[in-house]
């Protein structure tokens, strides 16, 4: 059993106390390659308070010594849009931290920090790194900021003036911990800080983030919130199992190629569909909100109601 509380836990419940932004400034620090210093926290997406959606995501935004913005989230639930939704983020804040009538020279510099505990994509990294550069389609050229620009911008590159998106996958990390980073990411995976660990941070979460820190009550919480983690991480791979056992006792049926293809595709959706109504009506029975579910599963608010 890990001696650590999970960095999403932690997030909500406790990085929020200035005493621990050196949990966040260390995560930061290793990921942008570059010294960050956190400000004060800022009102982002709010999430409810309610035990269900807590294992589901949390985001928190904060503001670094330099007034750039930094939207750090964690999502344990699948999400098909999620490439969509961090765009969406990004331009909100862009747009929000502006006020009326100011040039766009004071538009915000804003890092989006994505954690996923889902499969999102295809890739074999687990650390990944997106930025807008703008390219010559003849000449394959980048585009330069002038001197100008750089001297009033305090920048080198068009890029640095764009939102920049880091996603870590944090389930696809299965090797022993060797830099500074993959030590973070292996703590975000088990929620355990490795032998020897160096990387910024981890020395307070191994001072503060400590489970016999907690009250009796938040131990209860704290441990309900894995069991719904399980129970989600379970459902998911319960769906894809039976949608793709399905898929291929249809095809082999048609006995065609066009039939196997298919027999495939319909078996997926319809296991899929049929694992959702199952869960879903497990999660009625347990009295979790009908509007979560909808959320968690992808069913419509009136299929639960008729559960």
């Amino acid at each position: 059993m890990a001696n650590y509380i999970r960095f999403d836990w932690a997030m909500k419940r406790l990085l929020r106390n200035k005493a621990n932004y050196a949990v966040l400034e260390g995560l930061l620090t290793t990921l942008l390659e570059d010294k960050v210093k956190i400000c004060k926290l800022l009102e982002s997406e709010s999430n409810q308070e309610d035990e269900y959606d807590k294992y589901n995501r949390v985001d928190m935004l904060a503001e670094d010594s330099r007034g750039e913005l930094i939207l750090i989230e964690v999502q344990n639930n699948n999400e098909y849009a999620y490439f969509q939704r961090m765009l969406f983020g990004t331009s909100k804040l862009v747009t929000e931290y502006i006020n009326r009538g100011e040039g766009y020279e004071k538009v915000r510099k804003v890092y989006s920090v994505n954690i996923v505990y889902f499969s999102l994509g295809h890739g074999k990294d687990f650390v990944y790194h997106g930025k807008t550069e703008f390219r010559g389609i003849h000449e394959g050229d980048l585009l330069e900021l002038s001197p100008f620009q750089r001297q009033t911008f305090k920048v080198d590159q068009v890029s640095q003036l764009y939102p920049e998106y880091y996603i870590l996958k944090v389930n696809d990390f299965n090797r022993v911990a060797k830099t500074p980073l993959e030590e973070w990411i292996y703590y975000l995976n088990t929620g355990e800080v490795p032998e020897g660990a160096t990387a910024p941070g981890l020395d307070t979460v191994k001072e503060q983030l400590q489970l016999d820190r907690m009250s009796q009550d938040e131990l209860k919480a704290y441990y309900r919130h894995l069991d719904n983690i399980v129970i989600l991480r379970d459902n998911i791979q319960t769906e894809r199992a039976e949608g793709r056992a399905e898929g291929r006792a249809e095809g082999r049926a048609e006995g065609r190629e066009e039939g196997l293809a298919e027999g495939r595709a319909e078996g997926r959706a319809e296991g899929a569909k049929e694992e959702r109504l199952k869960n879903a009506t497990a999660m009625k029975a347990a009295g979790i909100p009908i509007e979560t579910i909808a959320q968690i599963t992808g069913l419509t608010v009136e299929e639960i109601k008729t559960l």
